[in-house]
């Protein structure tokens, strides 16, 4: 890319810069904005309109660079504050218009050649299609990001451990096991079996709509892990219908003490233990 003259790129800067708080204010609020986030949209101009005078008379890498942070800041805030990616671009392309209008003026101002102008012109409409794509990338990583971490809370709610007694903690399980699912099922039963320092661990399939070969060999892994650590896993909700299916598909289930209900389940656990006491 061609460059100006420092001698004709200071001034245009000069001047942006010292209008900038004038500029960010001039351009009106969007409806969607309320009174609190007002004015750290005026701030987020100002930064804006900063990294665009600079990128005239700043090299190439260090321009990009602020273009960059200025990206990554204002996209992070966005998400949080759950406004649109559109909010950005439309304030990105605002001000090249208004700055633009600014360098044609001080290239009349400063009689510069038509070369001069060009090249001041060509630097910063490259600085505002640097803004937008920074922009639009950023923004939506920090949205796939928050997805995922909410995708995440969700699935780890949907697996909970429910202490009955000291020693007995019940996991209901309701609707799809999917293999991130089952990972997670892994994953809690083990971690709060020894956090709550359980002896048993019922696997409550009351609201499970389906079992395949794949769901009745990830709820065995959990069941044989839970042994490897002590804690003996039960299974409770063995409909009639999900009886046929595993006796349809082959699945052996040899080992596995099971229960028709829930209720049952704790029942036979409470007969246990009295048991034990005579």
């Amino acid at each position: 890319m061609t460059t100006a003259k420092s001698g004709t790129l200071t001034p245009v800067t000069t001047t942006i810069l010292e209008q900038k708080e004038q500029l960010a204010r001039a351009v009106a609020i969007p409806n969607e904005i309320g009174k609190g986030v007002s004015e750290q949209l005026i701030d987020w101009r100002m930064e804006l309109i900063e990294a665009y005078a600079n990128s005239l008379s700043q090299d190439f890498k260090e321009a990009t660079s602020n273009l960059e942070k200025w990206s990554d800041s204002v996209s992070g805030q966005l998400v949080e504050l759950r406004l649109p990616l559109n909010l950005a671009l439309v304030e990105i392309s605002e001000y090249r218009e208004v700055i633009g209008a600014i360098i044609k003026q001080e290239a009349k101002e400063q009689d510069l050649s038509f070369d001069d102008f060009y090249d001041i012109l060509t630097r910063f409409n490259h600085a505002v299609d640097q803004a937008v794509q920074f922009m639009s990338q950023s923004y939506m990583d920090d949205f796939e990001n928050t997805i995922q971490t909410a995708n995440y809370a969700v699935d780890e709610l949907s697996v909970p451990i429910v202490r009955v007694t000291e020693t007995v903690g019940v996991i209901p399980i309701v609707g799809e096991i999917d293999t991130n699912r089952a990972q997670l099922l892994m994953e809690n039963a083990l971690k709060q079996g020894e956090e709550y320092e359980l002896e048993t661990i019922i696997l409550d399939l009351s609201g499970v709509s389906i079992i395949d070969t794949m769901v009745a060999h990830q709820l065995f892994k959990v069941i044989n892990s839970l042994k490897l650590t002590g804690v003996k896993g039960i299974m409770s909700g063995i409909r009639p219908d999900i009886v046929q299916t595993m006796v349809s598909l082959g699945i052996n289930m040899k080992g596995i003490h099971t229960f028709s209900s829930l209720h049952r389940a704790i029942e036979s656990l409470q007969l246990l233990d009295k048991e034990s006491i005579v």
